[in-house]
């Protein structure tokens, strides 16, 4: 059993309520699992406190939430010293198909480069949940033009699946650390 800590940036709850299934699908494998948002205090994340890690974020204009890139970029060492897996919640889902593939197939700069910080053991993106108040006027006039579709657009399948798999990892991983 592993003592596992996610740590999300929503700010609308989407990331949020992925990782919440994340840490319950980690948990009925057996795993420890505490679910938290990041917090923008520096060294207030508890990155070493854990036998493994699971970050996500909300990606705003192509990158990860400040909070989220301000603890990837701060604690790279620990991350890099550790398992982690990441993930990043977007709208692709919400795009009319063409632009969603190549969404799906393109990584942001920002959110790769985070991802050559910590090097983890993988990074998935998932799509979240976009309602017309989450955008401003002129984002809600592009998102009208470019045809894209507002509701909840997570796949909770995937979402799972990705947890079982990170739970087998955990599995094959030696004890240490603050388990208990």
């Amino acid at each position: 059993m592993a003592f596992v800590r996610i740590l999300y940036a929503s700010e609308h709850h989407s990331t949020q309520e992925i990782a919440e299934r994340i840490g319950a699908r980690l948990r009925t494998h057996g795993h420890r699992a505490e679910v938290q948002a990041l917090d923008p205090a520096p060294g207030r994340q508890g990155l070493d406190q854990a036998d493994a890690l699971v970050m996500g974020s909300a990606v705003h204009d192509g990158a990860w939430l400040p909070e989220a890139e301000a603890a990837v970029r701060g604690g790279a060492e620990q991350l890099r010293e550790q398992p982690v897996w990441m993930f990043s919640v977007g709208m692709s889902a919400a795009l009319p198909k063409p632009l969603r593939l190549l969404a799906d197939r393109a990584e942001q700069p920002p959110i790769a480069a985070l991802v050559d910080v910590v090097r983890p053991q993988e990074h998935r993106r998932f799509s979240g949940v976009i309602r017309r108040e989450h955008l401003d006027r002129e984002g809600a006039v592009l998102f009208r033009l470019l045809g894209c579709r507002y509701g909840d657009h997570r796949d909770w399948a995937a979402v799972e699946a990705w947890a079982d798999e990170i739970a087998g990892q955990l599995d094959e991983l030696p004890a240490h650390g603050p388990a208990e």
